[in-house]
């Protein structure tokens, strides 16, 4: 008996070859009734099953039974400010869900600190909880921010730029007794507002603990040898180039100080390498740059004077791990590089082994051989590496002789 129903035909008819665009069976013996009666069951199931799905769905979607569901006025407020609602959902979903929501609330704020429609979409796709600030504490989270601000338009590229640290309305107390702490100091506002916006932990926290970390900073300042009246510029120089310095304990600071006054560093040494190490110097552990200078000494064959004149020159090699330190190393010395070399430039160390090669390469390109020449010119940043390489490149043109000076005879 053959059997004529249509999911059979669409299924396993041997001139088609289709299959179930739900199911995705497909027989492999066409001939057989049993896989003929089996595929047809399977595909009527199917057929159902589409008639549950809506057509907006797709066939392969499984919507857990627990999701919350979306707040329809919430997408709707969102859709009409052109927010993509796919982000959204991919990145917060949960915002979608919320009860309570203020999306034209957040908006008129953000309107008026002179956001235009893209950027307010741009900000609340990047950041979609801001709709679940109340529109009285996003008002007073931007008057905190304006004294710190040297206006709306200034303070409204730093929200779209760091949207999270600005709708952080969760210790607004905190925030603000720390933005009064550091302008009590006399530090620039310029300075605090970019702590607050790369670094809004350091605001969260209370006042107290960042007082401990600049009392500790101003007391290793003054013990090596710094000005009273250069410490505002220092403080300010160092949380400009590494915000995160609050949030270090106190007793990193010391823990790292005392490590390197053990060495035998002066205090005018150790100022000069805090200055240069910024904050990074607090996220340093003795035990690493034990094992980072004993490499640098065995490797480089160095004496412990000459080992502290390379760690002034470069104090980067108290940050970097061992085995960077060490491939780095051997990558030089497999490209024909001396330790002699090394030692008279440092800095090279600072490069990574890609780095290096490609500048080595490039050099020789312009006839310069590293191996016997110094490696000053391959140190530095790429600008500099450029206008020294400019350099060879004009001197590699340059004519043998002056075509302008005269010629002179053997008979003169």
């Amino acid at each position: 008996m053959q059997d004529n129903s249509p999911h059979i035909t669409c299924c396993i008819v041997p001139a088609l070859r289709t299959q179930c665009s739900l199911c995705l069976f497909q027989p492999l013996n066409t001939e057989s009734t049993m896989l003929r009666v089996t595929t047809a069951s399977l595909c009527s199931y199917c057929q159902r099953i589409r008639l549950l799905v809506p057509n907006s769905a797709s066939a392969f979607t499984v919507t857990s039974p627990n999701k919350k569901p979306e707040n329809q006025l919430t997408v709707d407020s969102l859709y009409e400010l052109s927010v993509d609602i796919r982000k959204v959902r991919k990145s917060k979903a949960w915002v979608l869900s919320e009860k309570s929501s203020y999306v034209s609330e957040t908006a008129d704020v953000l309107r008026d600190m002179g956001a235009d429609t893209a950027v307010i979409a741009l900000i609340l796709e990047t950041h979609p909880e801001a709709v679940l600030c109340r529109p009285e504490d996003v008002a007073a989270q931007r008057d905190l921010w304006v004294s710190v601000c040297p206006n709306k338009r200034e303070l409204m590229r730093i929200i779209e730029k760091f949207p999270a640290s600005f709708f952080t309305l969760t210790h607004y107390s905190n925030q603000r007794d720390n933005i009064l702490y550091l302008q009590s100091l006399h530090l620039s506002n310029r300075i605090i507002g970019k702590l607050m916006a790369s670094a809004p932990q350091s605001f969260s926290r209370p006042v107290v603990l960042n007082k401990e970390v600049i009392h500790t900073l101003r007391e290793t300042y003054l013990d090596l040898g710094g000005d009273e009246g250069n410490l505002r510029i220092w403080l300010q120089k160092l949380l400009s180039q590494n915000p995160f310095i609050l949030l270090r304990p106190a007793e990193a600071w010391r823990d790292s100080l005392g490590f390197l006054r053990e060495q035998g560093f002066s205090t005018e040494e150790l100022l000069g390498l805090v200055s240069s190490l910024r904050a990074s110097i607090a996220e340093l552990r003795p035990e690493c740059m034990q094992q980072a200078l004993a490499f640098i000494e065995e490797a480089l064959e160095c004496s412990k004077d000459e080992l502290k004149v390379i760690v002034i020159h470069c104090p980067a090699i108290l940050y970097y791990s061992l085995p960077t330190l060490v491939a780095r190393f051997h990558g030089l010395m497999d490209v024909g590089v001396s330790m002699e070399q090394v030692k008279e430039s440092p800095n090279v160390l600072e490069l990574t082994t890609q780095i290096v090669l490609y500048r080595i390469q490039k050099l020789a390109s312009y006839g310069y051989d590293v191996c016997s020449g110094s490696l000053d010119v391959v140190v530095g940043t790429k600008k500099d590496f450029e206008m020294s390489c400019g350099k060879l490149q004009l001197r590699q043109q340059r004519p043998l002789f002056n075509p302008v000076a005269p010629l002179r005879s053997d008979e003169d």
